[in-house]
């Protein structure tokens, strides 16, 4: 009598099938995985390991149980009580107040202004992105040309008959240099907004707008009511980008203050510069082999950023599921 095999029932070709396709998908994801655990997980892990311990300019980062002394949490405690450390986040605030609302504005305004495709269209875009795609360190070192006392700036604020910061620049004054910092790098980087921006607002239907005008809408409450909250994704896009860069702004810092973090003044009996941000900040302790407090201090930042992030998408972000 011959033997009936047993059939292969259809889960079970599911279940054989299911197994390659995550075989084959663990397979295409491995190097991805392993680069982030070489590059990405590691660095990190690493930098709370440095956080907790004190180190100088003579501790061995290889010899990791040696010379590196643990102190468990003194390096945020210590920064906790830094006057430098609080004016560093006063001052990083105080430049994205500057920096990222105004930016948005600009980039904004070029997008709504270049959308509708006036004469020349195409060369103003590229002349407004074009100062995006240059070294940071490069537009800093030409932005301090321009804010020298003897620059074109100055010369033009004379005409005028305001001298009041023209004796030592823009960049040698406590009071104006943040906002003239934030000035030239607002001109740097509005381009790359304005190409997302008109980006987005090709992918608005103009259906929408032509219903708008059907109900009475005029031009600016086309803005308000239709524009702005269809690119709401998008802006939310440009304040976490732009908070990350703010809290990481470090090479037009050092180029625009020559490496010196701009002039000093007193801050709470303290001597501090006055552009001395956080990114800045991180730099010096670095340099002064402070490297388990400068750890710290990134962890610390990643906290606050990751803090207003969520806030933005809590506040920006509610009623749009996509993202």
């Amino acid at each position: 009598m011959k033997k009936l095999e047993p059939e292969i029932t259809l889960p079970a070709r599911r279940r054989k099938w299911i197994s390659h396709d995550a075989l084959w998908g663990m397979i295409f994801v491995a190097p991805f995985v392993a680069t982030a655990a070489v590059f990405l997980i590691f660095p990190m892990g690493y930098s709370f390991y440095l956080s907790l311990r004190e180190t100088t300019l003579y501790s061995s980062w290889f010899d990791q149980f040696g010379d590196m002394r643990y102190v468990g949490a003194a390096n945020y405690t210590g920064l906790l009580s830094d006057p430098v450390f609080w004016y560093s986040l006063l001052a990083t605030l105080f430049y994205a107040i500057i920096v990222i609302p105004a930016g948005l504005a600009a980039s904004l305004a070029l997008a709504l202004l270049l959308s509708a495709k006036m004469p020349g269209y195409k060369s103003l875009r590229t002349a407004f992105f074009l100062p995006h795609v240059f070294d940071v360190f490069v537009v800093g070192l030409i932005w301090l040309l321009l804010y020298n006392p003897q620059g074109p700036f100055a010369f033009i604020f004379r005409i005028l008959g305001v001298d009041w910061f023209t004796k030592n620049g823009f960049i040698d004054n406590p009071i104006t240099i943040l906002p003239g910092i934030g000035f030239a790098m607002i001109l740097k980087g509005m381009g790359f907004g304005m190409v997302l921006f008109l980006t987005a607002l090709n992918n608005i239907p103009e259906s929408i707008f032509e219903a708008a005008e059907i109900d009475g809408a005029g031009r600016c409450q086309k803005l308000w009511r239709v524009t702005i909250p269809l690119l709401r994704p998008m802006i939310l896009f440009l304040i976490v980008t732009g908070l990350a860069g703010v809290l990481n702004a470090f090479s037009e810092f050092y180029a625009m203050t020559r490496a010196g973090g701009g002039p000093a003044f007193s801050f709470f009996g303290h001597t501090v510069q006055s552009a001395r941000v956080t990114g800045f900040e991180l730099y010096r302790l670095f340099d002064e082999s402070f490297y388990g407090r400068a750890a710290a201090m990134s962890f610390m930042l990643l906290a606050i950023g990751l803090s207003i992030t969520w806030i933005n998408f809590r506040v920006l972000g509610k009623d749009n599921q996509s993202l």
